[in-house]
């Protein structure tokens, strides 16, 4: 009889651990969740993108969860060191917060040799090396068409990666320029000289003053052109 008693009592335990354990959230699962939403976030990142996902604590007590959703918060990005988040709705509500880290190794471009203040980049002056894009400084420039063309702002050092901010294109209008002026309309198309008022990249809008002393406003074009539509 004490032996059926203590079978039957054995048997009772395994079946409300199994039963408790069922009614747990298995963290396995969290970190899978976490790792096919970064993988989904990070599929417009250029080159070869490694995700890598922290696991939770075994520890952490959480309820089973039918359809835990991931989410970015608020200041994380699909780059680098980042956060994102798992929560649950139902049966109960709970949130938790997964680290992560995303390489992307890819392409990007640096000065072949010393670039002075004010030169214009030629293909010459550029080369390609090849790493991690989330280590780098932001506004790093991976394509020559970004770089081919534009006026260094700053000395750079051979080797320094390019970066937007070290980079200006170069203006298609100058301050005090006489400019070709395009007047177009319904049925109609005048030319004329007018000086520039200001300085303008190609598409810009551009102040200039024409022969009679008219103001107007157009768009610059490159080769000293400033387009007015009417």
């Amino acid at each position: 009889m004490k032996t059926l008693l203590a079978l039957l009592l054995l048997s009772f335990t395994q079946i409300s651990a199994a039963q408790t354990t069922d009614l747990r959230q298995d963290p396995a699962l969290v970190r899978q969740v976490a790792e096919q939403f970064l993988n989904t976030q990070a599929r417009g990142l250029p080159g070869q993108v490694s995700i890598s996902v922290s696991k939770l604590d075994p520890r952490l007590d959480l309820t089973a969860c039918a359809a835990p959703q991931a989410f970015m918060p608020t200041g994380s990005r699909v780059w680098g060191k980042t956060t994102v988040g798992i929560r649950c709705s139902v049966p109960t509500p709970w949130t938790v917060y997964i680290q992560a880290r995303i390489t992307v190794v890819a392409d990007y471009l640096v000065a072949a040799a010393p670039l002075a203040q004010g030169q214009i980049v030629s293909a010459t002056d550029i080369a390609t090396m090849q790493g991690d894009l989330t280590t780098l400084p932001t506004g790093i420039i991976t394509d020559a068409s970004q770089a081919i063309g534009r006026t260094v702002t700053l000395s750079l050092q051979a080797g320094t990666a390019l970066r937007q901010d070290s980079l200006r294109s170069q203006p298609a209008v100058q301050q005090g320029q006489t400019v070709r002026l395009v007047s177009t309309g319904p049925g109609f198309r005048v030319t004329a000289e007018a000086q520039a008022l200001t300085s303008a990249g190609d598409g810009q809008l551009v102040q200039a003053r024409t022969q009679n002393g008219q103001m107007v406003r157009g768009v610059a074009k490159a080769g000293g052109v400033v387009e007015v539509s009417y």
